[in-house]
């Protein structure tokens, strides 16, 4: 059984001393594949670094809530990370009107402009959105975007099937492993088609509530995909072995990765 986890925070403080070991765990685990979040032109930066020297994927993008640190330089500096083999994906960028840590018409214009740099690029796009639906989707729609994932989704079942329409894949978390409030996903992860589903973990966030014994300080990591890989299967009905092969396909087709991600990463580079 191999995994992929298409979204760790790799770049996060809470690893800055065991990330070797934080990876090495991971692999022990059979997560043989795993996409370093970037949230800002730096963190971005940093993933790619963290990418090859794990031998690890990243994404290169501005999340919402730092929109409104975006400037006339941003889009041109994502454009050249884009160009690092192990860049797989623009993002993370989208909506996020909880927390409206940047204005709305700011989030708006660089989630656009992330778009519109993802499709002159031909990337698919890691996407957030909280409290933005049908906002989100209006402008996903509205741009014909149909290459990207729907990170980490939380939501009710009319967005699910708004993004599903859309052809967006759907990326699960280890809140389906909350009893409490994410007892709804238990169902409604039945509506995913299989072709579209995809696990993430998230970390150092959102560590499974159901986990025993919990980790230190509660600190997620890609090793736990494994647990959220069972609970999804059992939510379908399904062996766990299986799942875990239809979401690592699912995630070499959107991003274009193999199981192999130094075999990947010297073709690009042989190409470039």
């Amino acid at each position: 059984m191999q995994l992929t986890d298409i979204g760790a925070n790799l770049t996060h403080a809470g690893f800055r001393d065991d990330l070797e070991a934080v990876v090495a765990r991971a692999r022990g685990a059979q997560v043989s594949n795993i996409v370093v979040t970037g949230t800002t032109v730096l963190e971005s930066r940093l993933a790619t670094e963290i990418a090859d020297r794990f031998q690890l994927y990243a994404t290169a993008g501005v999340h919402p809530h730092h929109a409104r640190d975006c400037g006339p330089a941003t889009i041109g500096e994502l454009r050249e990370l884009a160009k690092h083999p192990r860049v797989v994906a623009i993002g993370e960028c989208g909506l996020d009107f909880n927390r409206n840590y940047s204005p709305h018409p700011d989030q708006e214009k660089w989630f656009i402009a992330q778009i519109e740099l993802a499709l002159e690029l031909g990337r698919p796009l890691f996407l957030h959105s909280r409290d933005a639906h049908p906002r989100f989707a209006q402008i996903l729609r509205q741009h014909g975007v149909k290459n990207a994932v729907a990170h980490c989704f939380t939501g009710a079942r009319d967005e699910l099937h708004a993004y599903i329409e859309l052809g967006l894949y759907i990326g699960i978390t280890g809140w389906i492993c909350d009893e409490r409030r994410g007892k709804h996903l238990l169902q409604l992860v039945r509506d995913i088609p299989a072709d579209r589903l995809l696990l993430e973990t998230d970390s150092p966030s959102l560590t499974p509530s159901d986990m025993r014994p919990q980790p230190k300080a509660r600190r997620n990591e890609p090793a736990f995909l494994p647990h959220i890989a069972k609970t999804v299967a059992r939510s379908l009905g399904r062996p766990v072995e299986e799942v875990a092969a239809e979401t690592s396909r699912n995630a070499q087709t959107l991003f274009g990765i193999r199981e192999s991600g130094a075999t990947t990463a010297a073709k690009r580079t042989a190409r470039a």
